[in-house]
Order: structure tokens, then C-alpha cells, then sequence
């Protein structure tokens, strides 16, 4: 192939078509002396915490879900990048919409999007539209850092905390991501890949803190040619070389990436991307047992059939629940409950853990009084 043909520079993706939402934009008062002894007020925005999301098919009802969670617990205001088929877009504005009175957020709902050239092998792995999140940091190009999370995401404590870990970054590191297992007795990738991966178990990208600023301007070390390539210049000759060999899509071709420039990945614990496999075989996320769930991952739809009572209890809690500080601090009681009757199952029996930071999220959020922005 020639590296030339697959560079993603002037594909021409499309801009957003809705730009709308609400957000307090006062943000805090800076009181400058002027020259006759009096004070001008400055206003200063507050940092805008930007989070993307794709959502294609069934994923309406999950999504919004996810972004409930994320308005509960969150103190800094929110920028939602919601990238979703045509036919979702009308359902998403009315709902956004009828949360505006929060003034805690704006969102952008985008079309999904591929460089022309190759779209349609890009719409096709893995599952429909997952790919997109790939060319982010080429599409959201004046946006510095960005949270990207998967639908099935259920945030149980501010966005803020997670956040923050931007700052833990050292000089090399772009991108922030969890390690796919644990355990490496049932991990996928050491005992089943054909392809390259990050670390001893890879990583698992549903939750992918990003420094897109960084992200685009290195230059990437890579096993197909001795020049080293910019994100948009990488990824189709990365599709065109392993197409075959993968079997996780976009997951996998960021673990190819990372395993070739493992300087620029910071690994967060697994209480930030809390699966079913850190406890259907056992329970294997230390880290969580300590200080309980951050960010419940219900992948494998554990949301939506009764395999996972315990992820499913949570994830009908926070969608059943309303915006109201009474309701929101009411959601606790009828959770533990249910969270009891899953007990028979390996997950069930640490059900604790499933609400262990909740309850602290809940208690520093609205059971104080709240902090100035």
C-alpha cells in the first residue's frame, strides 16, 4: 500500500448539525482595581469538561442513561459530543432539551462520519459505527482533551475524578486507558490474539481519556514502516494489515498502537472501567473491593438480560431515577435491596462494592452543602 494514499488529511468530515444545550457560563468573578479606585468584574468561564459518546442501533435509552450519570455526580460543567445515526438525533434533542433546566451542560449531536475513501470498512468493524471514535481526535479538532466512554458506561462518582487524572500524565503519555483482565488466566488477549497488545493482558477501551492535542501531533512508532506516522496517517494501513487478525475492531487496533508506544500510555486501576469478567469468575479488582466501583462498564449487555442481576439493578436504578436531590438521595435503599436479592451470583455476592462510592458520591454531592465553582 502507499502511505501516501491513506492519509485522513482533507477527507472533509462533516461538522456538527446541532450545536445546543444549556450551561451555567458565569463561572467564577475575578474583581479588577481600575484606575478610579473602583472594581471591574471579569467573568471567567468554567473549564468545560468535554465527553464524546457513539451511539448507533438500540443505544438511545443506554446512552441517555450514561449521561444522566454523568450530570448527577459531576461539579464542573459538561460538553457532550454525542455522535449517533440521523435517526436518533430528533429523540436525543427532545430529551437533552428537557434537561436543560439543570444549565450544567451543552451537547453536539454529530453525524457518524468516515474518511470517504475507506467508509464503509470502517462502518463495518467490529460493531456498527464503534470505529468512529478512532477519528475524534481528526473531527473534534479544537477540543485539547477529551472522556471518551462507551454506551453501557455508568459513572458513580463526578467525571471531575476522572478528569483530573490528565494532570497525572507525564510528558509522553496521551491517552489513558484500563487493563482488559486482571487475571491472565482468563484473559482474551494473551491466551487468544493473533496481533500485538499492550502490556500482559492489553487494555480495554471503553473508557479512553485523551490529550487529543498530543494525540495529534506525534509521530507513531509502527511494525509496517520505518517512518514513524501521525494518528491520521496510521490507522488505514494499520486496518489493511491486521483486518484479519482482529476480532475487537478498534479496541484492538489501539492495542497494536500502544503496544508499539507504550510510553504514551497511562494505565488507570480497573475500578474506572469495572466489567463483568473483574467478578463472574471471582472477584479480581482489588482495587474496587477497597474503595468500591468508580465506573461500571456493562458490557456484554449485562444491562438488558438477567446474567448480571447486580450491573442490571444499577444501571435500572440510575435510569429510573429523576434529576431531584430528594430522589437522587433516595435511590440508595431500593438499590441495596435489590442488590441482595442477587447474591447467588459471583458478582451479587460483593454486591457492596456496587454501591460503596455511590453512596459517598451521593452523600459529597448532596448531602453538603454545594462547592463554588
Amino acid at each position: 500500500f502507499s502511505l501516501a494514499s491513506t492519509s485522513l488529511r482533507g477527507t472533509g468530515f462533516m461538522s456538527p448539525v446541532i450545536n445546543t444545550g444549556s450551561m451555567l457560563g458565569t463561572g467564577g468573578l475575578n474583581r479588577k482595581r481600575g484606575r478610579d479606585r473602583g472594581y471591574s468584574l471579569k467573568i471567567e468561564p468554567p473549564e468545560k469538561m468535554h465527553l464524546a459518546v457513539v451511539a448507533c442501533g438500540e443505544r438511545l435509552e443506554e446512552t441517555l442513561t450514561m449521561l444522566k450519570s454523568a450530570i448527577i455526580f459531576s461539579i464542573k460543567p459538561l460538553q457532550f459530543h454525542i455522535f449517533a445515526e440521523d435517526q436518533l438525533h430528533d429523540s436525543f434533542k427532545d430529551r437533552l432539551d428537557s434537561w436543560s433546566f439543570l444549565q450544567t451542560f451543552n451537547y453536539t449531536l454529530y453525524p457518524i462520519t468516515f474518511p470517504s475513501e475507506n467508509a464503509a470498512e470502517w462502518k463495518k468493524l467490529f460493531k456498527p459505527c464503534a470505529s468512529q471514535r478512532l477519528f475524534l481526535p481528526l473531527i473534534l479538532k479544537e477540543v485539547d482533551s477529551l472522556l471518551y466512554v462507551d454506551t453501557d458506561i455508568l459513572f458513580l462518582r463526578p467525571v471531575d475524578d476522572i478528569w483530573s487524572l490528565l494532570k497525572k500524565f507525564n510528558s509522553t503519555q496521551i491517552a489513558a486507558m484500563a487493563p482488559e483482565h486482571e487475571e491472565p488466566r482468563i484473559g482474551w488477549y494473551n491466551r487468544f490474539a493473533r496481533h500485538p497488545y499492550y502490556g500482559k493482558t492489553g487494555v480495554n477501551s471503553g473508557v479512553m481519556l485523551m490529550n487529543m492535542t498530543r494525540m495529534r501531533r506525534k509521530y507513531f512508532k509502527n511494525d509496517m514502516t520505518t517512518v514513524h506516522l501521525k494518528w491520521g496517517d496510521i490507522l488505514m494501513p494499520l486496518l489493511k494489515k491486521y483486518k484479519l487478525n482482529i476480532t475487537w475492531g478498534d479496541q484492538d487496533l489501539l492495542n497494536i498502537m500502544f503496544f508499539h508506544n507504550p510510553e504514551s500510555l497511562f494505565v488507570f486501576p480497573c475500578q474506572w472501567n469495572y466489567r463483568p469478567d473483574h467478578c463472574i469468575y471471582g472477584s479480581n479488582c482489588q482495587e474496587a473491593e477497597d474503595e468500591g466501583i468508580f465506573i461500571l462498564h456493562g458490557n456484554r449487555g449485562v444491562y438488558h438480560d438477567d446474567k448480571q442481576p447486580a450491573f442490571r439493578a444499577v444501571y435500572e436504578a440510575l435510569r429510573n431515577c429523576s434529576f431531584e436531590d430528594n430522589n437522587i438521595r433516595s435511590l440508595l435503599k431500593p438499590l441495596e435491596l435489590e442488590l441482595q436479592k442477587t447474591v447467588h451470583t459471583y458478582c451479587g455476592k460483593i454486591y457492596k462494592i456496587f454501591i460503596k462510592q455511590l453512596m459517598k458520591s451521593i452523600r459529597d454531592r448532596y448531602d453538603r452543602p454545594p462547592k463554588e465553582r
